[in-house]
């Protein structure tokens, strides 16, 4: 059986270096003390770490790592971010192969739109054709894996960032080893899914949870994504920041910046960031003329009418907010929506004072752990931009994030409430210095010890605790689709044969035979539940040998069984779990 472990979330997208720097920085999983060196980890995401573009002679293309991207020494498998003709599409694979260890896969662009837009992004009346185009584009996923993948030596990690969809996706994921969560309370609502839809248990020993499925326990991980300290504080070093911060530092001069960066969504929460901002100027005066909010909006991912109403309340806000507040010189409200480049968004991150976060749907959201790393800024440097003292920074953060908890000197707000959002504003930029100090240093801790490198390695150092007993045990894998499921058996059991059943039973002369019902003698998704002629029928000539014995043993209540199975009057009925039994013909034991 191959080895999968699946964590809600995204991967936070791998960075770009040339084959001689990555042999030189190692990886992140390149560190961990474990027999994964000898093994592949494969990492299944929806998007390849990759930015493709056409050659300007439209000629070929050309492959650079994303800015935004953390390296890891693994084979990613997933789409790529451009639309490649059929014809290049297996001398794209082999470059992408050979150069990033990526392994493409290539949707066509009707079902990616309907998989991506019309299904994950969606908010609203759940769409049947869009979810079969999702699962159809997980088949593609799925066939891509099983193109590359070792069985024997391959660790695979799929990165999930929604479960839109509930008993099937919930079923097919517990067929992994290790399932992760950021938080908690993701972890809470998942086990809480399997209690109340199927019964599933969880069981914690000796700090681990698990949940026992079909003789196999599947772990439970929790542990919240950190960002990639030595690549960000690569960025802190780069030229380009000195000249940027310069700029800024004289533009927003005598002036207190809060800082918001998010993507174009429905679910970030940027017009309640605006309106609870207008309400701190009106209600704190004393910040009008002082106070600035410089909004980055990073560009829609996603379409539809929902996105377009926002960007006009957006729009209208801030319109609203400049010519009420706005003097000569001053704007309160700056808002940036287009591309912004790192090491211009590391600029934006050290002059402000406060970052501040109003998602009211979202997962773990590391701007504020970026945000705190480039107020610290770079170790060890003595540039003149770097700020001289203690370091100190204030967050408003919205509590329906993921790294809320991790972040206790935060000031946590329910975006929902503007009133309480612009208070939360107002104490963040009006505490006083020393406060301000220590809530950053106490961030700071926890953010640079618990990085990605060190959520990378007990992730994998979980996958493989949870994968050591698999060569000593029995699986098999039952079912098709979204009925498939990995059983765990003994590994003395054999695998019943048909032939030898059927000499068994022709042999024998005492028989017992045991029907259930539903899912048995008819389909599960059957909307019809009585049984059919056909069934009848053969349940009677089965009752009509004098060897057997055959009861129905079901849930079901006696009234609808014995109403149902009248015509066949030789069968044994065990109604509402054997609480009720029907039959007129000696037991075994009485024979």
């Amino acid at each position: 059986m191959s080895r999968v472990m699946t964590v809600p979330g995204t991967l936070s997208e791998l960075e770009g270096e040339d084959e001689s720097e990555r042999e030189a920085t190692n990886s992140v999983a390149s560190d961990v003390p474990s027999s994964l060196a000898a093994d592949r980890l494969i990492v299944v995401s929806n998007q390849l770490p990759v930015v493709a573009r056409r050659r300007p002679d439209g000629r070929g293309w050309s492959f650079s790592w994303d800015d935004d991207s953390l390296l890891l020494q693994v084979l990613f498998v997933g789409s790529l971010r451009a639309e490649v003709p059929v014809a290049e599409q297996d001398e794209v694979s082999q470059a992408l192969l050979d150069r990033f260890r990526c392994a493409p896969v290539f949707l066509p662009d009707h079902l990616n739109d309907r998989f991506y837009h019309g299904f994950c992004k969606r908010n609203g009346r759940f769409d049947r054709s869009a979810w079969e185009a999702y699962v159809l584009a997980n088949k593609f996923f799925f066939e891509k894996v099983v193109e590359v993948i070792n069985p024997e030596d391959d660790y695979v990690w799929e990165i999930y960032r929604t479960l839109p969809v509930r008993e099937e996706i919930l079923k097919a994921l517990l067929n992994c080893d290790l399932i992760g969560f950021h938080t908690f309370d993701y972890a809470r609502h998942f086990l809480s899914c399997c209690s109340r839809m199927l019964g599933i248990e969880y069981q914690s020993k000796r700090g681990y949870i698990g949940l026992d499925y079909f003789g196999r326990t599947v772990g439970i991980k929790i542990m919240p994504v950190g960002i990639h300290m030595g690549q960000l504080q690569s960025g802190l070093r780069l030229p380009d920041r000195e000249w940027r911060l310069s700029e800024l530092r004289q533009q927003f001069e005598g002036k207190t910046v809060l800082l918001g960066v998010d993507d174009m969504d429905i679910f970030k929460g940027i017009n309640l960031k605006l309106l609870a901002f207008e309400n701190m100027l009106r209600t704190h005066p004393k910040w009008q003329g002082r106070a600035v909010l410089v909004q980055i909006a990073n560009p829609a991912r996603g379409k539809g009418k929902d996105l377009d109403a926002i960007q006009v309340e957006n729009q209208e806000s801030c319109r609203r907010i400049n010519g009420d507040f706005g003097q000569s010189g001053y704007s309160p409200v700056v808002f940036i929506d287009r591309e912004v480049s790192t090491v211009e968004k590391i600029a934006y991150y050290t002059i402000a004072e406060c970052v501040v976060v109003t998602a009211v749907r979202d997962g773990m959201n590391l701007t504020p752990y970026e945000y705190i790393v480039c107020r610290q800024g770079a170790p060890g440097s003595e540039s003149m931009s770097e700020v001289s003292g203690p370091k100190k920074s204030m967050l408003v953060v919205s509590e329906f994030i993921g790294c809320s908890p991790s972040l206790s000197g935060a000031i946590r707000v329910n975006p929902w409430n503007i009133e309480a959002t612009a208070e939360g504003m107002n104490e963040a930029i009006s505490m006083p210095e020393q406060e301000k100090q220590l809530r950053h240093e106490k961030h700071y801790r926890y953010v640079s010890s618990h990085d990605v490198a060190y959520w990378s390695k007990s992730f994998i150092q979980d996958l493989e605790r949870a994968c050591k007993d698999h060569f000593r045990r029995t699986c098999w894998g039952i079912g098709l689709g979204f009925g498939f499921r990995v059983v765990a058996l003994d590994p003395h059991f054999t695998k019943l044969n048909i032939d030898s059943i059927i000499n068994a039973y022709e042999i024998s002369d005492n028989r017992a035979i045991l029907l259930d019902y539903d899912g048995t003698l008819v389909p599960q998704t059957s909307i019809n539940k009585a049984p059919t002629a056909e069934v009848l029928s053969i349940i009677n000539i089965l009752c009509s040998d004098r060897r057997n014995v055959v009861f129905l043993v079901s849930g079901r209540d006696k009234d609808t069984l014995g109403k149902w199975f009248d015509p066949c009057p030789k069968l044994g009925i065990a109604a509402e779990h054997g609480y009720f039994l029907r039959y007129d013909f000696p037991l075994l034991h009485d024979l």
